[in-house]
């Protein structure tokens, strides 16, 4: 038979997972959704107040860099702006613009997943031209303008529609938030996506009126036109139709690859080793700390650079935004020289998430931070693990040759972590541009997703501020390399690598 206190002592550990359960249930879909539909003001205005409300009570580092009165200020300054209904991406920039003041770089919002689904249907048309940005410098890497004699790769244009290179990057960079004050990470992404951020922001135009600096650095002027795929059928004849005919039949037959093959790429895309024996060096790319098996990976590979006494590594991040945190740990132990931990401080404001209706994986978040954090003296739940917990270097395959690190504004979160952990050491050199991922902490771990009830649009919400070294200034910048190496239309044009050959150079 079971006592009263047994009971109610069960009681007590099973109630939170059943509220918690029952009440994380809001929908993230919208009945009858059209792509891209308008919602009425009142409605939009509500999902703002309660997005503030939901940061305020769970978000540890909402004022970190921004102090409260200014966030309340960008927080009404977004509802009373809103006099009409407006579009999902209309009102999605409105989010974006009063989240990016937080400046915290895992606090990120998403359209909803119905938009993101009807996306593919309704992807064009879109801007014609692909471009890499850096500072207030903007050149071409592509355009889906066939046979584009005017805009090729490595056009340095100065303006689109009259408006300056300046006024565009600093209106998309207010939608992107980042750690601290750095502008690197905000430059990558919309490199990485110009054309959809263009449209995101300054929505299209029927026709563009560019311009750019010829070969001889005149300013001159161009127009172009959006781009969208041709849907025009090509009518075939049954003699054109025997013509192709013929000629697949000469055509070799190519087999497709099999499933081992398509993993095998896949991983390939993931992390690589490459081992040049006449000059000593390894080129390693990992452009994830989440995929790829790894262990198995950084096993193998250390001990194939023992095996053939390779004295130099390349180890390129320039694609790593990120990912565990134990397989970054794991990395570091095969380079560091001395023994190492996570964090000075890895502290949450609350056990269990406030509002947990509209947080989707409120549960998951309530099992992880009681199985890992305790409330300290500050009153916040700290995970004292990675506060006090050292790593040893690695005795087995550990390397001691030089190692050149490549990072840039996508280098981020877990691999900001390593990064920031080996520089200075006697043997490391980082080289490129200054890291997206903030140098002093970030603010990451366990990271629910709001859903605003109205809107449906998605706020990724982090919930452990993590400082990794307290001596380190708090000005809210990246890792800076030991060798800066920017980005430069004439790398860009010619398809030189810039910041490879600087490395090695270093080596030879």
């Amino acid at each position: 038979m079971v006592s009263n206190r047994s009971l109610k002592n069960r009681i007590a550990v099973i109630y939170p997972f059943l509220i918690l359960l029952l009440s994380s249930c809001v929908s993230s879909h919208i009945h009858h959704y059209h792509f891209n539909q308008k919602t009425a003001a009142p409605k939009l205005k509500e999902d703002i107040v309660l997005l503030k409300k939901i940061l305020e009570a769970n978000h540890p580092s909402l004022y970190w860099y921004t102090p409260k009165d200014s966030i309340d200020y960008y927080f009404n300054n977004a509802i009373t702006s809103i006099n009409d209904s407006l579009t999902e991406t209309a009102f999605r920039n409105k989010v974006a613009y009063v989240i990016s003041k937080i400046h915290c770089g895992h606090t990120a919002v998403r359209l909803s997943v119905d938009y993101n689904k009807m996306l593919e249907k309704n992807r064009y048309p879109m801007f014609p031209l692909s471009i890499k940005t850096w500072g207030d410098t903007m050149v071409v890497i592509g355009s889906n303008k066939p046979k584009d004699s005017i805009f090729k790769r490595g056009t340095i244009i100065t303006s689109i529609n009259g408006r300056t290179n300046k006024q565009l990057l600093d209106s998309m960079f207010q939608l992107i938030g980042t750690d601290g004050y750095s502008n690197v990470y905000k430059s990558q992404m919309i490199s990485g996506n110009f054309p959809m951020m263009y449209k995101l922001v300054w929505s299209l135009d029927s026709n563009y009126t560019i311009t750019y600096l010829d070969a001889l650095g005149k300013e001159l002027t161009a127009n172009i036109t959006n781009y969208s795929p041709s849907t025009t059928k090509v009518k075939s004849t049954r003699k054109v139709t025997d013509s192709l005919k013929t000629v697949v039949k000469t055509l070799p037959k190519v087999k497709k690859p099999t499933r081992k093959q398509r993993k095998e790429n896949k991983l390939l895309n993931l992390r690589s080793l490459s081992i040049d024996s006449t000059e000593s060096t390894a080129y390693m790319r990992l452009s994830s700390f989440s995929e790829g098996h790894l262990r198995t990976f950084f096993r193998r590979s250390f001990k194939k650079l023992e095996e053939t006494n390779t004295k130099n590594l390349i180890i390129d991040l320039r694609e790593n935004t990120g990912g565990y945190v134990s397989a970054s740990n794991l990395f570091t132990k095969y380079i560091i020289n001395k023994p190492f931990k996570n964090a000075d401080t890895v502290a949450a404001i609350r056990h269990s998430i406030k509002h947990p209706y509209y947080v989707r994986e409120s549960l998951k978040y309530w099992f992880c931070a009681h199985f890992v954090s305790r409330k300290m003296a500050d009153g916040r739940y700290h995970d004292r693990r990675a506060e006090t917990h050292y790593f040893n270097p690695k005795t087995k395959h550990h390397f001691d040759g030089k190692v050149f690190i490549l990072q840039g504004g996508y280098t981020y979160s877990a691999s900001t972590m390593f990064t920031s952990t080996v520089k200075g050491q006697s043997n490391v050199t980082i080289v490129g541009e200054e890291s997206g991922g903030g140098n002093y902490g970030n603010t990451a771990m366990y990271m629910p997703t709001i859903i605003l009830p109205n809107s449906k649009l998605r706020v990724i919400m982090p919930t452990f501020r993590m400082v990794m070294d307290a001596k380190r200034k708090k000005d809210g910048r990246g890792v800076l390399p030991d060798v800066y190496v920017p980005a430069s239309s004439e790398a860009i044009r010619k398809g030189i690598d810039y910041k490879l050959e600087a490395v090695k150079k270093l080596i030879r």
